[in-house]
Order: C-alpha cells, then structure tokens, then sequence
C-alpha cells in the first residue's frame, strides 16, 4: 500500500524534503468548469457584467494564486514558476465558463497544486464576478488531466 508523504512516522503532518530529487522540468495540467444560466454567460460573453470583463479578470486571478500555492495550501513547497497559462473558454451549449491552467517549473516537486489552485481561484472570481445576477452557479469537475517531469513520470487522464 502507498505511503502518504505528508504524514510523519509519528502520525503528525510534514512538510516533505525534497533536497535529495534532481531538478527536472515540470508541467501540469488542470481543469475546471463554472456551469450557470444561459442568461448569465450571454453577460460574461458580451462583456457586460457590471464588475467588468470576466474572462480577464479570472486569468489574471488564476495566475496569481498559482504563484500564492504555498501561501494557501499549508505543506507546498514555495516554487519559482516558470510559466502559468490559465484560459477560459466560454460554451454556449453547456451553459458553461471551461477553465484550463497549465504551470510550469524547474524544479525538485511538481506543479499539480498550482495548476489546481489556477483553475479553482479562476473559477471562483467567475463566480464572484457573477453571483449579483446568478448565485445558482456551480464549479464543477476540477481536477488534474496531465503532469510530466519527476521521478513518478507522466499521468494523463483518458478522454
């Protein structure tokens, strides 16, 4: 059976030490999606929620809180971030606002929790960008769909 890495012989949380890993270049890819009213997206895409652009805003949200992972979550490591790329595709047909953020980094840990906390904090500014004309939206299906780079290798989700 698997060993959690962040728990101690003790039983206590830790922080894990990453100094004996080679530095190699990682990637990681996550996504999310924000499902709401026809009504609603038809504002976010015409631009005129009264907040402001939302597509922009929650970029530029989800890229920021990637460099803040460590800040948030309490046992990452701080990572000097090589690139983040957050896009946010708006979908007609599902009523839906599909987030998708890759981070990279070279470095001793990958970058699973950035991509993850990209995707959910650009979810949420959505969210709050909207919630005036529509508090029934949903953030749904967040989750990581491609990492690279490290010692465990490549995980890819199936389509």
């Amino acid at each position: 059976m698997a060993k959690l890495t962040h728990i101690g012989d003790d039983g206590e949380a830790r922080m894990v030490d990453v100094s004996d890993k080679d530095i190699t270049d990682r990637t990681a890819t996550a996504h999310g999606t924000v499902l709401m009213a026809p009504e609603t997206l038809k504002l976010v895409i015409d631009g005129t929620v009264k907040k402001g652009d939302v597509i922009s805003v929650a970029r530029l949200a989800g890229i920021m809180a990637a460099k803040r992972t460590s800040d948030l979550i309490p046992l990452c490591h701080p990572l000097a971030l090589n690139k983040v790329d957050v896009d946010l595709t708006c979908d007609p047909t599902r009523n839906a606002v599909d987030i998708v953020a890759t981070c990279r980094v070279s470095g001793r840990t990958g970058v699973e929790m950035e991509a993850l906390t990209a995707v959910s904090t650009a979810a949420l500014t959505v969210y709050d960008m909207c919630k005036a004309v529509d508090r029934s939206m949903q953030l749904t299906d967040i989750h990581l769909v491609h990492k690279a780079g490290g010692k465990s290798g490549e995980f890819q989700v199936d389509a």
